[in-house]
């Protein structure tokens, strides 16, 4: 290929990126929000800005309010429901069993680039409760979804992609450095689950599984607060997260 052929196909590559820099900045912001909001929060220029919801509402994925500001378009609707089902119809089932059975909010996460995102919930039975946003993306390296994925990959893999966003520090508790997570991925491997201990949010401990092959892109979650989710409990929730997780794998083969 040419230079000119490579400079092309590079152009198109950022300005796909540059496209869903802006998708994910209104929907971390939610609401609507102006272009110039857009940018500044993206880091993008106004004109990039600008171009980029064009082509956008042009094709549904954003929609212009009578007040020119900015939010998802419907299009986005049928992508997520698609997403959300990538476990088989059977996942919100399944973490409701996890609930019924633990108490506490039951999580599905898939790996989105370089971050997991949170797919389906359950809510716990308790008043004071996790309540993560279904669609809410976090750090692979500070979460207990996060690293069960990590802990599936080769290291060198998984330390491609922490790099990308970096070993950002969400609480004095987070791994941020590349040896202390692969050690805890080493962890995760020898004993079949990750925990995330007050790694993202102070107060807030999480246990969580890979789903493994066919779906080795998924993880199970159990949250909630540090006061209840004693060892005791961590002990209990494994084994029936393993067994949800099978049931989720089960449910993709036979297409239920």
């Amino acid at each position: 290929m040419d230079d000119d052929g490579r400079s092309a196909r590079a152009d198109g590559v950022q300005a796909l990126h540059r496209a869903l820099d802006v998708l994910e900045t209104v929907a971390r912001h939610g609401g609507q929000l102006s272009v110039g909001e857009i940018a500044a929060a993206s880091g993008l220029p106004v004109p990039t800005t600008h171009r980029l919801l064009r082509t956008l509402v042009s094709r549904g994925y954003m929609r212009q309010a009578p007040d020119r500001r900015y939010a998802l378009g419907s299009r986005l609707v049928p992508l997520g429901t698609a997403a959300g089902s990538l476990a088989g119809a059977g996942s919100e089932a399944v973490l409701a069993r996890l609930v019924d059975a633990l108490g506490e909010t039951a999580n599905l996460a898939t790996l989105s680039g370089a971050h997991a995102q949170y797919v389906a919930q359950a809510p716990g039975r308790h008043t004071m409760r996790m309540f993560t946003e279904v669609g809410r993306q976090v750090d692979l390296h500070s979460t207990g979804v996060g690293k069960a994925m990590l802990a599936r990959m080769p290291d060198d893999r998984a330390l491609e992609l922490v790099r990308r966003v970096g070993l950002t520090p969400r609480t004095v508790h987070t791994l941020v450095t590349e040896d202390a997570l692969l050690a805890d991925l080493e962890l995760v491997r020898r004993r079949g689950y990750a925990v995330d201990d007050q790694e993202q949010e102070i107060g807030v401990r999480c246990v969580a599984v890979a789903l493994g092959d066919p779906l080795p892109w998924l993880a199970l979650s159990v949250s909630g607060p540090v006061t209840r989710m004693t060892d005791e409990l961590v002990e209990r929730a494994v084994p029936l997260i393993l067994g949800a997780a099978a049931a989720l794998g089960e449910g993709h083969h036979t297409g239920g």
